[in-house]
C-alpha cells in the first residue's frame, strides 16, 4: 500500500475539527431523531459513520479513476495532480483558520447535488434501523463540505480507482471520532466555536502538510 494513503487518516482526524464546527449541529439533530436507548444510538451513530464512509471511499474510486484515466490518456504528469492537491489542502487550511473563503464556491457548487440528494434522506427518518442510518450516511456524504473536496483532490492524483477509494475510507476514518463526538457533545461544540486558536493550530498542521506536498511535487517537476 502507498505510505500517502496513511496520510488520508491524519488530514481527516487534524481537519476533523471542521467536522465538529460545520456538522455538529446536524450530528445533534440526527441523534434526537433516534431510539432513546444509549446502546441503540451509539450504533445506529456508528452506522451513520459508516454510511457516510462509504459514500467518500465511492467518490474517491471515481475520482481516482478519473485521474489515472488522465495520466494515461493525456500524458498528463502525476506531479500536477500532485501540486493541485496540495494547493486545495492549502485552500482549506486558510478556510479553517478563517483567512480566506475561497472554498465557499465550491460547496456552493455541491449544493446542487445536495439538494437532489436531501429529498431521499428526508423519506428516511427517523432514524430507527441500521438500515436507515446507513442509507442517511451516504446522503451525508453528499453533503457540500470543502474538507471533503480538498481530500478528493488527492483522489484525483491517487493513480487508480483503488487508492482513491481507500485515500477517501481513511480520511473519512479519520473524521469520524469527531462526528461520533458531535452526537454526544452539543454544550461541547458551541464552546469550541468560539475557540479560534483550535482553528489555527488545526489550520497550521494543515498548511504545513499542503507546502510539503507543493514542495515536493514542484522538485519533481523542475529537476
Amino acid at each position: 500500500m502507498n505510505p500517502e494513503l496513511f496520510a488520508a487518516f491524519f488530514v481527516g482526524l487534524f481537519g476533523s475539527a471542521h467536522c465538529l464546527l460545520m456538522c455538529g449541529g446536524m450530528a445533534g439533530a440526527l441523534q434526537m431523531l433516534m431510539p432513546p436507548s444509549r446502546t441503540r444510538r451509539g450504533w445506529l451513530q456508528l452506522m451513520l459513520g459508516l454510511g457516510r464512509i462509504s459514500s467518500y471511499a465511492l467518490a474517491g474510486a471515481l475520482f481516482g479513476g478519473l485521474g489515472a484515466t488522465m495520466v494515461g490518456s493525456t500524458g498528463l504528469l502525476p506531479q500536477y495532480l500532485q501540486l493541485f492537491a496540495g494547493l486545495m489542502l492549502l485552500a482549506m487550511a486558510l478556510y479553517i483558520s478563517r483567512l480566506w473563503f475561497g472554498l465557499l464556491r465550491l460547496e456552493k457548487a455541491g449544493q446542487k447535488l445536495w439538494r437532489l440528494v436531501q429529498p431521499f434522506s428526508q423519506k428516511l427518518l427517523p432514524l430507527d434501523s441500521s438500515f436507515k442510518a446507513y442509507a442517511y450516511g451516504l446522503c451525508w456524504g453528499y453533503l457540500p463540505c470543502g474538507l471533503v473536496y480538498s481530500a478528493l483532490s488527492w483522489s484525483l492524483g491517487s493513480g487508480s480507482a483503488v487508492n482513491g477509494a481507500l485515500w477517501m475510507a481513511l480520511f473519512g476514518l479519520g473524521t469520524l471520532p469527531a462526528v461520533l463526538l458531535a452526537g454526544q457533545a452539543a454544550d461541547l461544540l458551541r464552546r469550541l466555536q468560539q475557540q479560534l486558536w483550535l482553528r489555527y493550530v488545526l489550520a497550521v498542521i494543515l498548511a504545513a502538510y499542503a507546502f510539503q506536498t507543493i514542495y515536493l511535487a514542484l522538485r519533481a517537476l523542475v529537476f
